[in-house]
């Protein structure tokens, strides 16, 4: 294979590498990276930049009887795949890979074109596409089931109005009856309410999420007493997205005012408790089908007891919750509101660390 340097093949070339979700990279005979797509910064969680020339045994460790075969087929020019490679990041985390190496000559110098496909992406692919679904069937559901509700709500809660303006002054002691009967009606529509979701349609303005992080966590100091440790560990540089702010916030606070519940339980709240913000920009994420170029990464983090697995597979759906007293709506509002943005919840939990990870998409165009 001979890579092509004329001017009208090259930044076709680039265009497609650049497009790819296969991590790529190009070695030379000494194993120094030549280039590196798009897709390949991602995973090495580096810029091109500083990866050029670099090793890339320093950049992926293994073994060097594990990169046997690649120094093998720098010197015999000798292709193969590896399947289910794992390899390890600079930061001590894992990645596990399909690895394919084929030699290829770039003029007089022969080099390597390394293909990384990582498994952990298809699979939180398929993942997420079950997930969501799963929350689609049971969103409709809990709809449909919503609006039948309601029906007869209304007609109890009109009977009983009619009962206590016929009963009068005469019978107050059975009027007492039915403003337990009015009030308990309004408290059912009301839950039924938040069963159905956000009720009114997206208002989209620019905001940046920090403000939204901001006030929430403002509101959960507050709501601690100033007890809470509130960590902030935000990017900058991120550029502002479309959304509906107040949406946002109800969202985030649906999430943070569990893990604060949570920290409270545990008698963690002023006893090291915490609860951390953390936002990056994350590059080429698929959502729901959607390759998006830069998506908005935020993380709510808290070091309580963890998720009880029993319920760990079924948190966004209505009604689950992990508290006797919990109506388990917050995060199935919470993901409708992210749904509504074009994005995505996802969750991982342990003891000492519960992580709820949002993705908003800088360029959605939902409505």
């Amino acid at each position: 294979m001979t890579i092509e340097a004329t001017s009208a093949r090259v930044p076709l070339a680039r265009l497609i590498l650049e497009h790819l979700s296969t991590a790529v990279l190009l070695l030379d005979r000494q194993l120094a990276i030549l280039y590196a797509n798009p897709a390949a910064e991602d995973l090495l969680a580096t810029s091109a930049k500083r990866l050029l020339g670099t090793p890339l045994v320093r950049v992926l460790r293994r073994t060097e009887a594990a990169w046997g075969a690649l120094h093998r087929a720098a010197l015999h020019g000798r292709p193969f795949t590896e399947r289910r490679a794992v390899l390890e990041l600079p930061d001590g985390s894992q990645i596990q890979v399909d690895l394919t190496v084929t030699p290829v000559q770039q003029g007089a110098e022969a080099c390597l074109l390394v293909e990384l496909q990582a498994l952990d992406r298809i699979l939180r692919i398929n993942r997420e596409e079950a997930l969501l679904e799963a929350q689609t069937t049971s969103r409709d559901l809990v709809r449909g089931l919503a609006h039948e509700i309601k029906n007869p709500l209304g007609g109890i809660r009109g009977a009983a109005q009619l009962l206590a303006s016929e009963l009068g002054e005469k019978r107050s002691d059975l009027a007492e009856y039915t403003d337990v009967i009015v009030a308990e009606v309004e408290r059912l529509a009301r839950l039924v309410d938040r069963m159905l979701g956000p009720s009114r349609p997206v208002n989209r303005t620019w905001l940046n999420i920090h403000a939204v992080t901001e006030q929430v966590a403002a509101l959960l100091e507050a709501e601690a007493g100033g007890r809470l440790a509130v960590v902030r560990d935000y990017d900058p540089s991120l550029p502002e997205l479309r959304g509906d702010k107040e949406q946002l916030i109800q969202a985030v606070l649906n999430i943070g005012r569990n893990a604060l519940e949570a920290l409270a339980g545990a008698g963690q709240v002023g006893a090291g408790g915490r609860i951390t913000f953390r936002t990056r920009v994350q590059p080429h994420l698929t959502i729901g089908g959607k390759l998006h170029r830069l998506v908005c990464r935020l993380e709510v983090i808290d070091n309580g007891p963890g998720i009880p697995p029993e319920i760990a597979d079924r948190i966004f759906f209505p009604m689950i919750s992990g508290r006797a007293e919990g109506t388990g709506l917050g995060l199935a509002i919470a993901q409708s509101v992210v749904a509504l943005h074009g994005g995505l919840i996802e969750c991982d939990s342990r003891p000492g660390c519960t992580r709820f990870t949002l993705y908003l998409p800088f360029d959605t165009d939902h409505e």
